[in-house]
Parts: C-alpha cells; sequence; structure tokens
C-alpha cells in the first residue's frame, strides 16, 4: 500500500517526520527492558576439566574496544592487530553440535557455556611464533582461515568459529580474520566498506601463509558478505603474483552474498591455477533475498539455482562444487547460517578438510526482519517507520531488544549507549524468577 508524504505549510519536511518523537519514547521504553545476552564475554576465566578448548589466532583491522571483555569494537582501526584466543567448548552432553551455548550471565560457566579461557593482545612477531609453533604441532602443517559475514560483532566470531573448528574435528590451525562489522542491520553499508577497507591486510596474511614454509596447505572458510572479502584478497593476490600458489587448496563459500556478476569476473581474474572452490547455496536465503532489492535486483551468489542456466554450465566449467542447502532446516530464521548450525555440514566440511578433497551471526530477531523490510535502502523515512512498527517486538523479542539500541542510534543519534547501560541495570534489578527473560 503506498502512503502519500504530506508537506507541513511551510514546506519542510514529510509530516511522516513528526512521529519521531514517539521514536524516541518507544525506544526508551524498549531499552529500559531486558537486555540480551550478556556482553563482554571475552574476559577470561578458569577452565573445566569437562570441556574442550581451540586456541586460534587472530588478526583485525577492528579498534580496541572501550568495554572490558569486548576486545575490538566495531569501527576501524589504522592498521591490523593480532591476538592468541582460546575458546572453551563445553562437553556434548550440555549442546548439541552446531550450537554456540552462549552464556546467560557472568562470568560464564565452562561447564555448560563458551566461555574465553585466554583474550590477549599480541604483537606481529608474537603472532608469527604463534602460528610458527602451532602448524609445526599440526598434524599437516595445514591452516584454516575464517572471515565471517555481515552483523558480527567482534565475540560472534570468535565463538561461531571456535564452534565451528570443534565441531567439524579440523586439524587445521585456525586464523580469524575479522573486520569491522558494527552489528546492526542498518549498518550494511557501513561493513561493505568494511570489507574493502580490510582486503590488504587479508591480503598480506595470504601472502604470509603462502611464504612461510612450515605452511603447507591453507583453506579459506567465508560466510556472507566475508565471500566478498575473501574473493577480493584472492583476486588481489593472484593478480599481484601472476597466480595463486598451490598450497591454497579450498575455498568455501558459505551463503555468499556476491553479485553473480562479479564472481564470474572474480575467478576469471585469478586464473586456471586456482583452490578448489565449494559454493554453499540456499534458495530459501532471506537475509540474502533482501541483498539482492538493495543490489538492485542482481542475484546473489548464495541464493541461486545451481541446476538452473547459464549457472549450472559456469559452475561446471569453473569445476566448482555446489551443496544445495535449501531442504535444510537448521540454521537461524533468515536461513542465513546452516553451513554453521547443521552438524551434518559442519562435519562435511571437517571430512574435506581432513582429507584434502573438495568441499556469522547473528543476533536477529523479529524486529530486525520488520525493519529490514521497512527500510529498504536504509531510507530515513522507512527506517523511522520500521522503528515504530518494531518497537512493540522488541518488548517481547529477545533478538529484536538487543539490536534495537543500534537501529535507534543509527537514526537518532548515538545517545543509545546511555540507555544501553539504564538497560543493563533494569535487567540487574529483576528478580531471580524475571531475569531468565533477559538473557538468550
Amino acid at each position: 500500500m503506498t502512503r502519500h508524504l504530506s508537506r507541513n505549510a511551510k514546506g519542510g519536511r514529510p509530516s511522516s517526520w513528526r512521529p519521531l518523537p514517539c521514536v524516541m519514547a518507544l525506544s526508551m521504553a524498549v531499552l529500559s527492558a531486558c537486555a540480551g545476552r550478556p556482553t563482554g564475554v571475552l574476559e577470561p576465566v578458569a577452565g573445566n576439566p569437562s570441556a574442550a578448548q581451540v586456541d586460534m589466532l587472530v588478526t583485525t583491522t577492528r579498534g580496541r574496544a572501550q568495554k572490558p571483555g569486548e576486545m575490538f569494537s566495531g569501527e576501524r582501526a589504522l592498521a591490523p592487530t593480532f591476538a592468541d584466543i582460546t575458546v572453551s567448548i563445553p562437553p556434548n552432553s550440555a549442546r548439541k553440535a552446531g550450537e554456540v551455548a552462549w552464556p546467560r550471565k557472568l562470568p560464564p560457566n565452562p561447564a555448560t557455556d563458551f566461555a574465553t579461557l585466554k583474550a590477549e593482545e599480541v604483537d606481529r612477531g608474537a603472532a608469527e611464533k604463534w602460528l610458527n609453533n602451532h602448524v609445526r604441532k599440526s598434524p599437516d602443517g595445514s591452516v584454516l582461515v575464517f572471515i565471517h559475514g555481515f552483523n558480527n560483532h567482534f565475540e560472534d566470531a570468535v565463538f561461531r568459529f571456535a564452534q565451528i573448528v570443534h565441531d567439524s574435528g579440523a586439524r587445521s590451525v585456525p586464523v580469524l580474520a575479522t573486520w569491522p562489522s558494527r552489528g546492526s542491520l542498518l549498518a550494511y553499508g557501513y561493513d561493505r566498506e568494511s570489507t574493502n577497507y580490510t582486503r590488504n591486510a587479508v591480503e598480506r596474511l595470504f601472502q604470509y601463509l603462502a611464504a612461510d614454509p612450515e605452511v603447507k596447505e591453507v583453506s579459506v572458510l567465508a560466510h556472507s558478505m566475508g565471500n566478498w572479502l575473501a574473493l577480493e584478497s584472492l583476486r588481489q593476490m593472484a593478480i599481484r603474483n601472476d597466480g595463486l600458489p598451490t598450497k591454497f587448496k579450498n575455498v568455501m563459500l558459505a551463503a555468499p552474498d556476491v553479485d553473480v556478476d562479479v564472481f564470474r569476473s572474480q575467478i576469471a581474474d585469478m586464473g586456471r591455477q586456482r583452490p578448489r572452490f565449494t559454493l554453499f547455496v540456499s534458495r530459501d536465503d532471506r537475509a540474502l533475498a533482501v541483498s539482492r532489492r538493495v543490489w538492485g535486483n542482481v542475484s546473489r551468489l548464495g541464493a541461486i539455482d545451481p541446476e538452473q542456466s547459464p549457472y549450472k554450465e559456469e559452475l561446471a566449467a569453473n569445476e566448482i562444487t555446489v551443496v544445495d542447502l535449501t531442504q535444510l532446516k537448521e540454521g537461524d530464521s533468515l536461513h542465513h547460517t546452516k553451513f554453521a548450525e547443521s552438524p551434518e555440514i559442519v562435519q562435511l566440511i571437517g571430512r574435506r578438510l581432513s582429507s584434502g578433497q573438495t568441499l556469522t551471526d547473528n543476533r536477529v530477531g523479529l524486529g530486525d526482519h520488520i525493519v529490514a523490510a521497512t527500510a529498504g535502502a536504509a531510507h530515513t523515512v522507512g527506517t523511522a517507520a520500521g522503528l515504530v512498527v518494531a518497537a512493540p517486538a522488541a518488548i517481547v523479542d529477545q533478538n529484536t531488544r538487543q539490536n534495537y539500541a543500534h537501529h535507534v542510534g543509527a537514526l537518532v543519534g548515538p545517545s543509545s549507549d546511555a540507555r544501553s547501560n539504564t538497560a543493563d541495570k533494569a535487567c540487574g534489578e529483576q528478580s531471580p524468577a524475571r531475569t531468565g527473560s533477559c538473557s538468550r
């Protein structure tokens, strides 16, 4: 239904701007309700003997966070930073494969929750030493680089990668390449530009791995918008080096938020000597459906039908393996994280990595869907309307509630931090009978 926007008598802004105070009032009411799952989960705790551990090296272009236990923010740093992180994963009896068991309160309980045992920023020399030591201890000298997708906080990327490494049984040394994502649906444009900002840093990582004689094999796993970063970095490397090194064996593209025409060009620029590509697609991926509308109704690579022309012929010509997850029901409500949350698919990834064969995120709630649907390409009027409509959902839906502050901040300014603190305090003061609804 089309809504005509009338202007005021002085010819100023449309009258639809008038509800803006209502948006702010609603936001204050929502933000005074429960917060979502706790933040600051990267504050180290003591381990539990029943829990498994995943050690990873992190390279990031994110800026440092101000709050303890967050480590890195969604803002951009002037130069890459490195970190040594160990994540504790509870036993199988406490969670199912594919699930990130987020702590309901702090400090986390390693017997039931994902927890951080170590989180130390290191310099480049220490990072290179870490990598050298771990590669030497690995059974095959292989490295797995993970590049997360859109709408991921730093802790999201760390815990999700730890889950993938553990559940897949991968023997490769884990390296997380994380880029500045603000963790908000309305920051899509900022996030996309952050992948471009990070291309050189990821290419330098790839160049280092290619030159390190201790590293025998490199695999890359990317999700969503992270595929753009992975493909662009590989393309740059191929152009600079006149091809890609043979030790780059597998590139796994999970739900890639990449224009199919651009992907065709990227693959061509890499030349004939390139890694084995595996493409995970799902035609019911709602996140990619929204992205398609934003990008001019051009198909996104992760949502194509691999059996239809011209995709079928082009995939075959480029020897790209396709795993169609359309019928799979695992994953978030947007059907965008199936590759990580399906035990069978995660184990498939592990088998492909270990055998050398060819083979993110997510805090999205009901209100986020409403905001995405009404915001379109993030037009201000649509965003205001979306916030008004989404406010009731934010009261009852935990994921929406946690993101609502980001949506309001994008529209009315950064003052939501103070309100967010109020929300945290409100949750902390609730009775034990009600605090269960404050956690995810």
